[in-house]
């Protein structure tokens, strides 16, 4: 190695050292200084996201300013509100949450004023025990307040009528610790069913972008309004905090898992602005002009978007975004489970991305000029965006983008750098050996293809093969020697790679215990198609010979043993083939390449040999192969299927044997093609029944497709189709 190339790798090294240290020491050890910009990032993705549905089942129930102009300035004495609760509950409403907290007695109750003012009447009403009497009545859930600073003396927190449990508790741990509790006046306390908090935290920048579930109050676990309505909706008695070593991981009810971060909090999986969610006026609700329909088995939270009530904060989609909105976005997470989390693996995941997407970044931009540097460092920008996208509204993973935003741009940065020191003198180095050996022409063209393969591909029509061994892990497992396990595939592979060669089709590669072969490719191969069918059918037709050729080695026994236990052979194999347009030729990398075929031909003949074993199949092809060929062979029509992968639905055959059907096979053949046109045509209660028949017959080798075609009539006449096709979508590789 040249004085130059040492000096270009320490340079590298150096450089990737030096930008990972950067990056990840301020990944580590500063991160709560770029916290809010990383937030605004992610309020980006929210944007570019837009609205999503919301389950339906959250409704808000507003105090808004026609209600208050209507019925006068809050705080409404207690009688209406009472009022409010009760047509709320008569209206079939699955529980209601206040987003409300009643620290105070109603001074405008009658009796409280008779008591002021020393009148005699002692039979005046009592709003607060009308509005107690009626909390006891309805499906009421009362909010209150945990104050983190001034605490009011002497209040105490309301008691919860479920155990909470903390699993593994850590030391480590954000959970919220409030000072003090603004409570309900113990009248109306003591009348609910339960509580629970409504606190919304905003973080450093003043936005509501997580919202705590739990809070710790003189040592005892207390949950928030969302959570406790939630809890109360499953009928859960036991509430489980679960801790890692980080602190809070998740929230468990029943069966249910919430995540949270360390805190305790949930990243709230905003649906969109405010108002997204059912909004019903107050005031419509006391004049009875809403739909039960609206209310009944529903969610209802009571709070208020009237400004002059103050309740508004800011999230990632408005910035004034009413309070009680929220909470409902928290109960639309946990009923529908789409929620934002940072496991306590997330810390590793981050450091994995920023390391990989400045490593292969640089090493990728450092080959390339300045023009296509960038051409890719904008196309890798937009794979990150659909990176992180994917991960926070798919998978639902709260990545740190910050920092991979900064390492795809200080790979950019440092590649152009190292690029301007040495790319010039390395094409000066490169024009110096090659002008003797080359013609300037292919000189240049090594130069602008350092880091590519320019052969070029062509494409064709190709019958493509791809088979398997069945049950090869447990052989595997029973041939424990290394060795004997390569002798047992080579007794197999042999022989069904001569089948290919003698037949015209080219192999292309042994992938473990599968074979990947095609016709048509390098060379043309006529009625390929039927060379690949036949060549497939004499395949099958040999594994009786190879099996008792097994049997009668001494080296293979376990794997006799075994079959014999389960009652199959020793080796059986399954084979998918397709018929399509693919492109052919030399691919791969200077110093390694193959030549060899890709495209979508190739990856559903891939889909059919898998399909073998959901139909138990030995043979199964595509229409696109059935419909060239020209030899007679004896077919069953499996299914009309999308495969993983694709969208257009694709007619799966089974091919038996050559030439024609005769006798008790035709006369099944027969039957079951009639089944299946009665399936077809969603004829499912005379398909079943003659399903049933075929399944009764002696001949147990296609029993399995009688299973799925029964099963799937059973479904359908259970829960009629409304638009039958006939289609069934496949939704894994086999």
């Amino acid at each position: 190695m040249t004085r130059l190339g040492k000096w270009k790798i320490f340079t590298h090294f150096s450089v990737i050292a030096l930008g990972l240290t950067i990056l990840l020491g301020g990944y580590l050890f500063i991160p709560q200084a770029f916290l809010s910009l990383d937030n605004r990032l992610r309020d980006f993705l929210f944007l570019a996201r837009g609205p999503i549905p919301t389950t339906g089942q959250v409704v808000i129930v507003d105090l808004d300013d026609a209600s208050l102009k209507k019925y006068g300035q809050w705080p409404w004495s207690r009688d209406l509100f009472a009022k409010l609760l009760q047509k709320l509950a008569n209206d079939g409403a699955g529980i209601v949450g206040l987003d409300i907290v009643f620290s105070e007695a109603d001074r405008t109750s009658p009796a409280r004023l008779a008591k002021r003012y020393h009148f005699p009447d002692k039979n005046l009403p009592d709003f607060d025990q009308v509005m107690a009497k009626t909390l006891a009545q309805t499906p009421t859930i009362l909010g209150y307040v945990f104050q983190m600073n001034t605490p009011t003396p002497g209040a105490d927190a309301p008691n919860i009528p479920a155990i909470f449990i903390e699993r593994g508790f850590s030391k480590n741990t954000d959970v919220l610790k409030p000072e003090g509790v603004l409570a309900n006046i113990p009248i109306l306390q003591n009348s609910a069913y339960s509580s629970g908090f409504f606190n919304n935290v905003p973080d450093e920048s003043g936005m509501v972008r997580s919202v705590p579930l739990v809070m710790k109050y003189d040592g005892m676990i207390y949950p928030s309004l969302s959570l406790e309505m939630i809890r109360i909706a499953t009928q859960v008695n036991k509430v489980y905090v679960n801790y890692s070593d980080l602190g809070v991981e998740s929230i468990q009810l029943g069966k249910m898992f919430i995540p949270t971060d360390p805190g305790g909090r949930l990243f709230v999986n905003y649906r969109g602005p405010g108002h997204t969610f059912h909004y019903i006026s107050a005031a419509k609700v006391l004049e009875n002009k809403v739909d039960p329909k609206e209310l009944e088995g529903k969610f209802i939270l009571i709070g208020t978007s009237a400004a002059g009530l103050l309740d508004l904060r800011s999230m990632p989609f408005d910035n004034v975004y009413p309070g009680v909105e929220a909470h409902a976005n928290v109960i639309d997470n946990i009923l529908k489970g789409d929620f934002l989390t940072r496991p306590s693996w997330i810390i590793a995941a981050d450091m994995l991305v920023i390391s990989v997407t400045f490593l292969l970044s640089y090493l990728l931009l450092i080959r390339l000029n300045a023009l296509w540097a960038f051409t890719i460092f904008l196309a890798e920008a937009v794979g990150l965006y659909y990176f992180y996208f994917h991960m926070l509204f798919t998978e639902g993973i709260v990545f740190n983008i910050l920092f991979g935003v900064f390492a795809l741009v200080a790979a950019f940065f440092f590649s152009l750098l190292v690029n301007f020191f040495f790319e010039t003198r390395q094409k000066m180095m490169l024009r110096g050996k090659l002008s003797s050996k080359v013609s300037p022409a292919v000189m240049e063209e090594i130069l602008k293809n350092e880091a590519g393969n320019v052969m070029e591909g062509d494409t064709r029509e190709v019958t493509i093969f791809f088979s398997d061994v069945r049950n090869f892990t447990n052989i595997s497992e029973a041939l424990s020697n290394p060795q004997t396990l390569i002798h047992f595939l080579n007794e197999y592979m042999e022989p069904m790679t001569d089948v290919i060669v003698h037949a015209e089709g080219t192999v292309d590669k042994f992938i473990g215990d599968a074979i990947m072969a095609y016709w048509n490719a390098p060379i043309d191969v006529k009625d390929h198609a039927d060379k690949a069918v036949a060549a497939s059918l004499r395949q099958i037709a040999m594994l009786k010979d190879i099996n008792e050729k097994i049997r009668q080695d001494e080296r293979f026994q376990a794997v006799v043993k075994m079959s014999d236990a389960n009652g199959v052979p020793p080796l059986d194999i399954g084979i998918g083939l397709n018929t399509g347009q693919a492109i052919v030729g030399e691919m791969g990398s200077a110093g390694r390449s193959d030549y060899t075929v890709i495209g979508d031909a190739i990856n559903l003949g891939s889909r059919l040999e898998s399909l073998c074993k959901f139909y138990n199949s030995k043979v199964t092809i595509s229409n696109f192969t059935k419909e060239q060929l020209k030899q007679d062979y004896i077919f069953r029509f499996l299914d009309l299927v999308t495969v993983k992968g694709k969208t257009e639905p694709v007619e799966v055959w089974q091919v038996h044997d050559f030439g024609q059907a005769e006798g008790r096979m035709k006369e099944e053949l027969d039957k079951h093609h009639h089944a299946i046109a009665l399936y077809k045509q969603a004829k499912f209660v005379e398909a079943i029944d003659m399903l049933k028949d075929l399944e009764s017959w002696p001949d147990k080798t296609n029993q399995n497709i009688y299973k799925i075609y029964i099963e799937r009539c059973e479904h359908y006449i259970e829960e009629p189709p409304e638009d039958f096709n006939g289609v069934f979508i496949h939704k894994t590789k086999g």
